[in-house]
């Protein structure tokens, strides 16, 4: 039995942050029933990633929804919310992820679902909280990831901006989706209440920020300094990054650069034996570092560094990181099918519970596909 089985959340959240949040719940059990408009659906159906479709709908859609189920409904026509009105009492959790004031006029806001059903954990998700000047902007990954400073993190020194290369704000924010929803649920086993969960995609960024900007907070204010090259954290000191070898690249982690200077046998300035010179230094220290790195093979330096404890790695590919051993002991990935009976490779749920690992093999609902089936199961 998976620890959600008997919880039921119905899902009018669309794309990819708040139906993100009811994949997990239903990876662990939940039953999930997306609420979606007639004709055209939930707006990630047509959202494609590199224009790959399954049968009508992108392989986004079937990524984000898998084992859910679909029921269409017409908000503005009474009969129809009506319906959903008479669902949502039986119904454990409710999110969505309308712009301030939708729900309100149509009549599902939390103080309304709460007179209906006073057990209700009702999760919200925005782009940036109820309240402010960016109360109404769209709420969309990439425009967070640049309003939020997190595009001054990656790349290095003398690049611009760089924002991370996948959806970031929308899964973070997910995440913080299902937190607060189990949380809320085991609240509500000691109080028998529900309650309203709210989460934005820039909270969950600066959340996800929390040890940079506490630096900045704490540092006068001083804006963060990429490294010149191969930076992979601006605020660590040398020779945290990424270095080119003979074939490859290889990453380093925390190192002394004492230690690393022995084990490379190279002599090294005074002023880079002392570790509070190490972050100042960084750039220095680091081209010095690749000059040496460049004159071998990725395995050849990981040999000699893994042997000496060093945190070091190679830099896969995804072929690379597919074929390799370390990656097929996790049994990461699984199957899914479509009501069509295509199939679609993906991934599991990373969450382990008593050593078992947690599949299931139906994608994506077609549009509707379960509309008929849920209204005589509920008497709607």
């Amino acid at each position: 039995m998976k620890p959600l089985e008997g919880i039921l959340v119905i899902e009018f959240s669309q794309f990819m942050a708040g139906p993100s949040a009811g994949l997990r719940l239903a990876d662990l059990g939940a039953r999930v029933i997306k609420i979606e408009r007639p004709e055209v659906g939930e707006g990630s159906r047509q959202l494609a990633i590199k224009n790959l479709f399954i049968d009508d709908d992108s392989l986004l859609f079937h990524t984000i929804n898998r084992n859910k189920e679909s029921y269409t409904a017409d908000l503005k026509n009474p009969e129809d919310l009506k319906r959903i009105k008479k669902l949502i009492i039986s119904a454990d959790v409710m999110t969505h992820n309308f712009r301030p004031g939708v729900m309100e006029k149509i009549g599902l806001d939390y103080e309304t679902v709460r007179g209906i059903n006073p057990k209700m954990v009702y999760g919200v998700v925005s782009g940036y909280g109820p309240l402010g000047p960016w109360a109404k902007k769209p709420g969309q990954d990439l425009l967070i990831q640049a309003l939020s400073g997190l595009s001054y993190l990656s790349g290095s020194a003398n690049d611009h901006p760089t924002p991370m290369g996948l959806a970031v704000c929308d899964i973070l924010t997910g995440i913080h989706l299902a937190q607060g929803i189990l949380a809320a649920l085991i609240r509500r086993g000691k109080t028998q209440k529900g309650g309203l969960i709210e989460v934005s995609l820039l909270e969950s960024t600066l959340d996800f920020q929390f040890e940079v900007l506490t630096t900045h907070f704490n540092d006068g204010g001083k804006h963060p300094k990429r490294a010149k090259q191969g930076n992979a954290h601006a605020y660590l000191s040398a020779p945290y990054g990424i270095y080119k070898t003979k074939d490859g690249y290889l990453s380093l982690a925390m190192t002394p650069i004492t230690k690393l200077a022995t084990l490379l046998q190279i002599d090294i300035p005074r002023a880079y034996k002392l570790e509070k010179n190490w972050f100042d230094k960084r750039n220095e220290i680091m081209d010095l570092l690749r000059s040496v790195f460049i004159t071998k093979t990725t395995e050849q330096w990981l040999v000699l560094l893994e042997k000496e404890n060093i945190w070091c790695s190679n830099v896969y590919s995804y072929k690379d990181l597919l074929e390799h051993e370390g990656y097929k002991a996790l049994q990461m990935d699984q199957d899914i099918i479509t009501s069509n009976g295509k199939n679609i490779r993906t991934t599991r749920c990373p969450i382990r519970i008593n050593e078992e690992r947690y599949y299931n093999t139906k994608s994506g609902p077609k549009l509707g596909e379960d509309t008929e089936r849920i209204i005589k199961e509920f008497s709607l």
